[in-house]
Order: structure tokens, then sequence, then C-alpha cells
């Protein structure tokens, strides 16, 4: 179980954080989080964390704003965007240049996730 990718997902909805850890738990160690500002703090807390997916659409802080944040403080870490609603400007704009490595669409594709992380990391 030491030997797993560590992956970070922030929603602030915690069904959907109860579904991705039940989804994902067999083959990484999974982190949640229930908005940006907890983000953070986790990553702060757990430097072996190498994926973060946030959700787009969340209270205070969107995701975007929590990973323009979080990749000036971790530029090492590979993130992603979830969202439940069509690509956006602020999307588009974030994969131009870089900020995000692709989005998904919720309600979340299991395989199409695994397939983008196994791809980089060879898991």
């Amino acid at each position: 179980m030491e030997n797993l990718l560590v992956i970070l997902y922030v929603d602030d909805e915690p069904i959907n954080l109860m579904l991705f850890e039940q989804m994902f738990k067999t083959k990484y160690k999974i982190l949640t989080a229930e908005s940006g500002y907890s983000g953070l703090n986790i990553l702060n807390k757990n430097p072996e964390i190498k994926v973060v997916i946030s959700d787009m659409k969340m209270p205070g802080m969107n995701g975007i704003e929590f990973i323009l944040k979080a990749k000036e403080l971790f530029p090492n870490i590979l993130f992603y965007i979830l969202t439940g609603y069509e690509i956006t400007p602020e999307i588009q704009e974030s994969l131009e240049n870089g900020l995000i490595s692709k989005y998904f669409q919720k309600p979340f594709n299991m395989k199409e996730i695994d397939d983008s992380i196994s791809e980089i990391f060879a898991v």
C-alpha cells in the first residue's frame, strides 16, 4: 500500500468524495478535501501527492483558483479539473497555458481518469 501513487481529490460534495475514493482506492492512495483551502492544507502535510483532481464549481474558491495557488507552491504536481459543465473559457485557458493537464466531465468516467494517470505514471 505504501508504494501506491497518491492522489488528492478536492470536491465540496461529500458523496463525490466517497464515490471517487471507493472507485480508486484499490489502485491509488486517495486523499480527499472538501474545499480548496482544505486541499492546500492537505498538500502542505503530504509531500508525496503526485496528482490533484479538483472539482471546478466550489464555494469560496473554485477549482482553477485553488489550482493556481497550489501550483505556485507545488509546481511538480499534475493538476486536473473535473466539471459537471461544458468546458468554460477559464478551463480552456488553463489547458492552453499548462495550469491543468486535462479536464474530465462529471459524472466521472473511471477508465478515462485512470488511463490519463496511468499514461503519465505507468501504474
